[in-house]
């Protein structure tokens, strides 16, 4: 959708509303106070961080209508230019998360190459609000659930700056707030730590209590040229080195990392400014916020001001206001995911998702304990997430994704991370969407639809581990040609990325093709492509340090310019044409069926590289 038409479509709403006020002067005789609203869609969303927004988006371009509901003006939850987290997941460069997440990264390159992370905001915020399946709800947050039948009705929701509530019915709910607000329902859950007994982790030094991972306030610095002393407010703390004054030693332990505050600039988001998980970080939020503010403006002021000069040429820039949260509740689903499923690999045969970071405990008391805050356990290169993890036991059409889904304390101490996080929610999307369509409860879909799941999940580019996508029969049925040199049967391995030191694509010249034909002429109705967006470039994740004028630039071997022809008779007939690519996945829909016995996709520039490289072309 174009923004001209985003424009004239907000226009229209505002004139609509305005119309029925238009007789004269407002008075508490012919006005309320309060406007009452009722929607509804055939999904719910609540909570729109990166699991909340891939969650919508995906069932959305599924085909089913969506409201989504976000208690912040802005969307991205930690990733947000409020709380301003970064996105980690898979720590090895070959099982980076594609799909929308991918998507989300690769159109912040193109939009926001200064990577401002109010931009980052408004790339998330454009791509919800293109899709017109999709009703945004910002400044809104849910009070109430209405049951019927066991199951969620509709939700009760508060916009606090239009003065409106809510009534928002639907068919499926998911809960993708983090906290688990849709627990009014009923639905059976979890917040603290388990026994170490009760699953067998053995990682786990300590449990049985409600005790969790804090909260952080991150800050961001700025290089300068002068340098002056920080003067932090009397009511924050101020530090001395005997605050700091402990042994750090290095794990000794293959596969464990031990982790401390770090008091140095360099490279640092200040993730260890943590507090809260001593207390409830959801009913003592407001304690923890004033907490975090009074240790990042001590710890800015230690650092800034240390007569040993470690900060010099840096000077705060930003400092948050709104802590991101790490643990909370967890919902109960069908299967509660453990540190040994995570170690194991999760060989699940309902796997959805994966994550690929560590088992990275915190201790609960955070900033406020001398010596080790963390400790990190390495875990295989990825490991299967299962679909069962993704609806609830007891309230039948309730699914959630993001950090509250259905895991155990520990297991949740390598699935939060947003990586992971955005692939749980397009997992979740994509699975309510199967279920509304087919008439069907999220249940169903675990026993009748799963490898419907499974497979369109990777058709919209998300690796599942442990398998690979099925290509298109008509690629598998055509000849295939490629430039001298390269494979093109890689093309069509169902494997679209770099993996264990292969290249699975092709590297095209401008002007250089390839070409697919078939013994008779075939119908055509759609083409995916997958183009190189070097995936491994971690840069896509935004800066730790915040004004700066280095632009960051699109993937060099990306697939820019591009054509497709189609044999008609003896001619070479171009049927679609692009000049500014600039994303991973393209799957378009062409006008009207094309009877042919030979398709070419023509490379024409790349985003900087001599040669372009695409991993995946489909025909459908």
């Amino acid at each position: 959708m174009k923004i001209r038409t985003i424009i004239s479509m907000l226009m229209m709403t505002a004139l609509s509303a305005s119309a029925q006020t238009s007789d004269g002067m407002l008075t508490g005789k012919n006005s309320g106070t309060v406007r009452q609203v009722e929607l509804s869609a055939d999904l719910v969303v609540c909570g729109g961080g990166l699991a909340g927004v891939c969650t919508a988006l995906s069932a959305a371009r599924h085909g089913v209508s969506v409201i989504l509901i976000q208690d912040r003006p802005v969307l991205g939850g930690n990733a947000s230019s409020e709380i301003r987290m970064g996105i980690v997941g898979a720590k090895q460069d070959q099982y980076c998360e594609a799909g929308i997440l991918e998507e989300l990264q690769c159109k912040n390159f193109y939009y926001n190459p200064l990577q401002r992370y109010t931009l980052w905001d408004d790339v998330i915020y454009s791509t919800v609000v293109e899709e017109s399946r999709i009703k945004l709800l910002l400044n809104t947050s849910v009070q109430d659930v209405v049951m019927k039948n066991g199951r969620i009705a509709a939700v009760k929701a508060w916009n606090t700056n239009a003065y409106t509530a809510y009534t928002i019915k639907g068919k499926i709910f998911a809960d993708c707030t983090g906290d688990g607000i849709l627990r009014l329902s009923g639905a059976e859950f979890r917040r603290g730590r388990e026994l170490p007994s009760e699953f067998g982790e053995d990682l786990l030094a300590k449990g049985g209590d409600a005790r969790t991972m804090g909260n952080s306030l991150l800050l961001q610095l700025r290089r300068c040229n002068d340098d002056k002393p920080f003067r932090a407010p009397d009511w924050a703390y101020h530090f001395t080195d005997e605050d700091f004054d402990y042994d750090s030693p290095k794990s000794t332990i293959e596969g464990v990392r031990f982790n401390y505050k770090r008091l140095y600039p360099e490279d640092n988001n200040f993730w260890w400014i943590e507090f809260g998980g001593t207390l409830d970080t959801i009913f003592d939020a407001p304690d923890i916020q004033f907490e975090l503010k009074r240790i990042a403006y001590g710890v800015w002021e230690y650092m800034k001001n240390h007569p040993d000069g470690r900060c010099r040429g840096y000077e705060l820039d930003w400092i948050g206001s709104l802590p991101g949260k790490r643990e909370s509740t967890r919902y109960i689903g069908p299967h509660i995911l453990s540190q040994n499923d995570v170690l194991s690999g999760g060989h699940f045969e309902d796997v959805v998702a994966y994550g690929g970071w560590t088992l990275d405990d915190h201790d609960p008391e955070a900033f406020h304990k001398k010596g080790i805050i963390s400790r990190e356990f390495t875990t295989p290169g990825i490991f299967g997430i299962p679909y069962d993890c993704l609806y609830s036991v007891n309230i039948p059409n309730l699914m959630f994704a993001g950090r509250d889904i259905s895991c155990t304390h520990m297991g949740l101490s390598a699935t939060r991370v947003m990586g992971t996080c955005a692939l749980l929610g397009q997992a979740a999307g994509t699975a309510a969407a199967i279920a509304i369509k087919k008439g069907v409860l999220p249940a169903d879909i675990r026993k009748k639809h799963i490898a419907l799941l499974q497979s369109t999940l990777e058709e919209d580019d998300c690796m599942l581990p442990y398998r690979w996508r099925k290509p298109s029969p008509l690629t598998l049925q055509a000849r295939i040609s490629a430039p001298e040199g390269e494979n093109p049967e890689l093309l069509r391995n169902g494997i679209d990325r770099n993996y264990e030191g292969q290249d699975n694509g092709v590297w095209l010249k401008n002007g250089e093709y390839i070409e697919y034909s078939w013994e008779k002429p075939v119908a055509i109705n759609a083409i995916r492509l997958i183009a190189d967006s070097e995936l491994k470039v971690r840069g896509k994740r935004m800066r730790k340090l915040e004004a700066t004028t280095e632009r960051k630039e699109m993937p060099a071997p990306m697939l820019k310019g591009f054509h497709i022809e189609t044999l008609i008779g003896t001619q070479w007939t171009t049927i679609y044409s692009e000049r500014e690519n600039f994303l991973r996945l393209r799957k378009f829909s062409l006008p009207e069926t094309v009877h042919t016995k030979a398709i070419r996709l023509v490379a024409d520039s790349s985003w900087g590289g001599e040669r372009a490289h695409i991993f995946a072309l489909d025909v459908n």
